[in-house]
């Protein structure tokens, strides 16, 4: 009995792309609640060099709800779509594009895809690790990423080295305990609450400090036996880069990765020298257009990692697309632990 053929017709999965589509789009800046409005727009046509995207999922990440607020670095003019990172099904192919079919499902990132369709480039999309859900797989691409390029790029992690992770029950922070216990490091994470502990120390966590609860320099000096932290990531800010230069071991590296906390800290130039530490910035998004075959390194290590069991994104719950105003609120009251995803389509 002849086998039955699974390939897809292109040209038959291309036709049923509609020609209207629902899509959030923030409308005036202000909180996600208020700003967003679910609207009726056109499909967008993929161009050279570009992919159209079923979307199934949409993790929330905050950087959109600094989109909404009109505080994130990059500014889009009104109206605009939010929403980051994604994944879905390849729908249909601009010209020129190769290694990447219709039917084929995809994770991928760009600023715009809080929507029932996407146009992205090629190049900005890669094949799902088909060990992860759809939900799981929606927020693999930037926090992942992020967490990679952090403490493998940017602080030369080594084994048996102590890695203090700040927000470490958050999407990006879990990400980064994830990925030090694979690479041997010795976490300490921080996070907000004894709940939020409770999934720092299921990611790996060998100490837990709770922020508000714990004297974090006291309690990574006591735990590292007065060694400090070799490498601090932080996309906290404001007191918690403060506390980590108290407690910097000798040589040690401070990832500055965002400022979830509202305050920017001021890098104490004269501290830095006399206790002979480094802080170094990470902006993942420069990295695409600057290094792309770092991100194709990213994605290998990532998509290995995710077969084998050693990263995998903890999802804190899922909503409908319909609700997606909801899941950003719930992100930005600082109350979830690891994603919330929108889920799109099924």
């Amino acid at each position: 009995m002849p086998e039955p053929d699974l390939s897809v017709d292109a040209d038959a999965a291309a036709a049923v792309v509609p020609a209207s589509m629902r899509a959030w789009r923030v409308t005036r800046l202000g909180e996600p609640a208020e700003a967003l409005s679910l609207d009726t727009v056109p499909v967008p046509a993929p161009g050279a060099g570009e992919v159209l995207v079923r979307v199934v999922a949409v993790a929330a990440n905050f950087p959109d709800v600094l989109l909404c607020r009109g505080e994130y670095q990059v500014k889009p003019e009104l109206p605009f779509s939010p929403g980051i990172e994604l994944v879905g099904t390849v729908a249909a192919l601009g010209s020129g594009v190769s290694g990447v079919a219709v039917g084929e499902r995809v994770v991928g990132s760009k600023i715009g895809v809080l929507s029932e369709y996407v146009v992205l480039p090629a190049s900005d999309v890669w094949a799902a690790p088909a060990s992860l859900s759809d939900a799981e797989a929606a927020g693999l691409t930037v926090a992942y990423q992020t967490a990679w390029f952090g403490l493998h790029r940017r602080a030369a992690l080594q084994p048996g080295e102590w890695l203090l992770v700040h927000a470490a029950a958050g999407g990006v922070g879990l990400a980064a305990v994830q990925l030090g216990v694979a690479a041997g490091a010795r976490v300490i994470g921080v996070v907000g609450s004894d709940a939020k502990a409770a999934v720092a120390r299921e990611a790996g966590a060998e100490v837990v400090l709770v922020r508000g609860v714990d004297d974090l320099v006291a309690g990574v000096k006591s735990a590292t036996g007065g060694h400090g932290a070799d490498v601090v990531f932080d996309p906290v800010g404001g007191a918690a880069f403060d506390a980590s230069t108290k407690c910097i071991a000798f040589e040690g590296r401070i990832v500055v990765v965002g400022f979830a906390g509202g305050t920017i800290p001021t890098v104490p130039a004269g501290h830095v020298l006399v206790k002979n530490y480094s802080v170094v910035g990470l902006h993942w998004g420069m990295y695409p257009g600057v290094r792309p075959d770092l991100i194709e390194m990213a994605r290998a290590e990532l998509t290995r990692r995710a077969d084998e069991g050693s990263v995998r994104p903890v999802v804190d719950h899922v909503v409908p697309f319909d609700r997606a105003p909801e899941a950003l609120t719930a992100l930005a009251s600082g109350t979830t632990v690891g994603r919330v995803v929108m889920e799109v389509a099924s």
